[in-house]
């Protein structure tokens, strides 16, 4: 479904591999829709051993050959795809296999920075941090796994290194208040670009964002940001020319007022369609995500992103898309994109078997910080509520552990840890709630 563009392998041993893949890629993609079940680990681990199987009898057949990637490189990528996605499912987020996706996601993030060149620093020191946990993983957990996926994932990890490396460069050394201007405009940019794509344009919110870009641009003098003596601040050309780009961008939204012309209208929709989509996950996360629903997002956006030419898409008669409406559908695709690796990065080390009590416990634990930082209770009375819910909770456990049916699934530690923490809540509290109740009492 996601390979025609690839040919098949003229290899009769690489064909029986691509046989056997396409085949566990469909298992995968059949347990992924299952929603009848939880997902259990030991069902993931049996085709996780069969991809490595398969992949061991490819490095032997591929050694010493340079070859041109075809439809079984594809779905080996499916495959190791989907399985990422799962481990962070049955919550071993902190496996190597989980950081295979991630590494996906982080790749395409640095290549659409690279592309655009309208990032901020933040941006690269919530991927750069992203990464470093992702080095402690594959040190910690590469006995444990094929030496072939740590390998592939070391490698990627250089990838985005460099990349990472490449944009830091492309920033420049920006003298004070440099720093925070170069923030604050592609802060601006972005506003413009979410107020673009609403499902009602509001020419005032633009306006009034226009009105701010203007404001840092009267900051200039004679076309550079000086400082008070009047020397020309080191970046001064780069801040600039940012500022340019947004003032154009400003004119072009207000002139257009969101309004995507018919021959790219239906791929504008299915993009604000994943967009919407994954923003409400990212909202609701805890309690609706299996993460292995974000394959179908990344497939879709994947085709799109791919169906470039040149980095443009072209319409039905071959003309390319003209500059509002690729910017629009480029930051429509990246925003997505976004989404996908705040919610990989929000994955919890918690099966989904489990996640209906963690998230039950993260609730308890909020509200007992608050009671906790607004004072305490009253009486212990008040905190029967949630004794009750605690102990209850507490009860289901057999023999420590919590089970479902036969199973003991993923992240026991997480939860115990966090009933445990919830458990220490509660009797500061009533301990509190004792000496002031005594107090009140002499």
């Amino acid at each position: 479904m996601e390979t025609p563009a690839f040919p098949p392998p003229k290899d009769a041993q690489e064909a029986q591999i691509l046989d056997k893949l396409t085949v566990i890629r469909d298992q995968l993609l059949l347990l992924k829709r299952d929603r009848s079940k939880y997902i259990r680990s030991q069902d993931v681990m049996l085709l996780y051993e069969q991809v490595v199987e398969q992949v061991k009898h490819l490095n032997v057949i591929r050694k010493g050959v340079d070859k041109a990637e075809n439809r079984l490189d594809r779905v080996l990528e499916s495959c190791l795809q989907l399985l990422s996605l799962f481990f962070m499912t049955i919550g071993r987020t902190t496996e190597a296999p989980a950081a295979y996706a991630l590494t996906s996601t982080i790749k395409r993030l640095l290549d659409h920075l690279t592309e655009a060149g309208l990032y901020s620093s933040k941006d690269l020191d919530s991927m750069s941090h992203t990464i470093s946990e992702l080095d402690r993983v594959l040190k910690s957990t590469n006995s444990q796994h094929s030496p072939y996926l740590v390998e592939l994932l070391a490698n990627r990890q250089e990838v985005c290194k460099a990349l990472l490396e490449n944009l830091r460069k492309e920033l420049g050394e920006m003298e004070d208040p440099l720093p925070n201007t170069h923030e604050k405009l592609i802060s601006i940019l972005r506003s413009m670009s979410l107020s673009n794509t609403k499902a009602k344009f509001s020419t005032t919110e633009v306006q009034r964002l226009q009105g701010q870009l203007k404001e840092i641009d009267q900051t200039r003098v004679d076309g550079n940001f000086v400082n008070s003596e009047g020397r020309v601040l080191a970046g001064s050309d780069n801040v600039s020319e940012l500022l340019r780009r947004c003032l154009l961008w400003s004119d072009i939204v207000l002139e257009r007022k969101g309004v995507i012309p018919d021959n790219f209208r239906a791929k504008y929709e299915v993009l604000i369609g994943i967009r919407n989509d994954l923003e409400k996950l990212s909202i609701t996360q805890a309690w609706s995500l299996r993460e292995t629903d974000l394959y179908d997002y990344q497939r879709e956006l994947d085709k799109i992103d791919e169906s470039r030419v040149d980095g443009n898409w072209l319409d039905e008669d071959g003309q390319p898309a003209e500059l509002y409406v690729q910017r629009t559908l480029l930051y429509l695709i990246r925003r997505s994109y976004g989404y996908i690796y705040y919610l990989m990065i929000s994955s919890e080390p918690v099966s989904e078997a489990l996640l209906p009590i963690y998230n039950q416990l993260q609730t308890l634990k909020r509200c007992l910080v608050e009671v906790k930082n607004s004072g305490g209770v009253g009486s212990v009375r008040e905190l029967y509520p949630y004794s009750m819910k605690l102990n209850s909770i507490d009860n289901m456990r057999v023999d420590g552990k919590f089970m479902v049916g036969d199973d003991i699934p993923e992240g026991q530690g997480s939860v115990s840890g966090l009933l445990a923490e919830c458990f220490e809540l509660s009797y500061e509290l009533r301990i509190a709630a004792e000496e002031s109740e005594g107090g009140g009492g002499d």
